[in-house]
């Protein structure tokens, strides 16, 4: 048996990047793809007859960001402006390294915040598997 040795991923500097254009990583604070999965079970008039299986997963990319309503190109306007478009979104957790690519469905996240601090959004943007290619 071989023993795998893990290269545990540590975010430091990444690309994030909706469509073919701008990069939005300067706006980007936490960004994570997150499968759901069901388990589903039936049952027969025997005992021993449970039957389970587990359903293909569903993915959402879940993103936290700072919001700017200034700069006419930034992520919090991108996101309120394509609002229902499917885009491709682009993601190298580490610079050089690879890179992971899905259709994303556009939504808007929160406007404003608290008095004092800077004001964030967190979306939920329906996604397609994640898709890997080595660099």
């Amino acid at each position: 048996m071989t023993a795998i040795v893990p290269t545990p991923l540590f975010i430091k500097s990444a690309l994030v990047k909706f469509g073919a254009t701008d990069s939005y990583e300067a706006a980007v604070r936490d960004i994570k793809f997150t499968p759901s999965t069901s388990v589903v079970t039936t049952r027969a008039m025997a005992p021993a007859a449970i039957y389970q299986d587990v359903d293909l997963a569903t993915w959402t990319l879940e993103m936290t960001y700072l919001q700017d309503w200034v700069v006419a190109t930034s992520l919090a306007r991108y996101l309120y402006t394509n609002e229902g478009n499917v885009v491709t979104l682009t993601f190298e957790p580490i610079t050089g390294g690879a890179t992971i690519t899905a259709s994303v469905t556009v939504s808007p996240g929160a406007i404003g915040g608290a008095v004092g601090a800077y004001a964030e959004a967190s979306v939920s943007l329906p996604s397609t598997k994640p898709t890997f290619v080595d660099p």
